[in-house]
């Protein structure tokens, strides 16, 4: 790719495959540049430093995760038809944005600590959509009455955030599946009469 045809998304992009790869530390100004086929200053004409490039990434990470969970109570139905939701948006976004997802993950700790803060924030936002649906189940009866909401949504999303180390769409299991294993796995321990 020519350099003139760069665009900060490119850039963005590329910054969140090498620290997917290699970690944040692991990964120099000069390699992203060595990866966009740019020089020296080049590249700081489309960002100001390796710190704002990983801010970019896990915003966008925090982004995708916050539109599962848009999308996902919105859903119609009852709280087991709003958990497929989360979960199947969740599977989504680690099979299509898998270098953000790995970053957002394990490399969110080198940020500063405003940006820190700020994902720790997003996350425990997400992990209560989760404790949420969880919860309205057990009102309605559709989730057993002793499931502990935190540890169960703990559990489940164990279960999913691995999915970045193992799954891969063109293996033996679609993603449709995916979804209904990790669901039939999760609810049996804590489904009423559901599956």
């Amino acid at each position: 790719m020519s350099a003139g045809r760069n665009t900060l998304d490119d850039v963005v992009r590329a910054a969140a495959r090498l620290f997917a790869q290699r970690g944040y530390h692991g990964t120099s100004m000069r390699d992203l540049g060595r990866e966009l086929g740019l020089m020296g200053s080049s590249l700081y004409s489309h960002v100001g430093s390796k710190q704002d490039l990983l801010v970019e990434v896990v915003r966008r990470g925090a982004a995708f995760f916050g539109e599962v969970v848009e999308r996902a109570m919105e859903t119609e139905g009852d709280a087991i038809d709003r958990l497929r939701a989360l979960v199947a948006g969740h599977v989504d976004v680690v099979v299509d944005h898998h270098d953000e997802v790995r970053t957002y993950l394990y490399e969110a700790w080198a940020l500063d600590d405003e940006h820190r803060r700020r994902v720790v924030e997003a996350r425990d936002r997400y992990e209560q959509a989760f404790r949420s649906v969880i919860k309205e189940g057990i009102a309605e009866g559709s989730i057993r009455p002793d499931t502990d909401p935190k540890l169960a949504g703990i559990f489940l999303l164990s279960i999913l955030n691995a999915l970045e180390r193992w799954y891969r769409e063109d293996g033996p299991v679609d993603r449709s599946r995916l979804v209904e294993e990790i669901l039939r796995f999760s609810l049996d321990g804590i489904a009423a009469d559901r599956l």
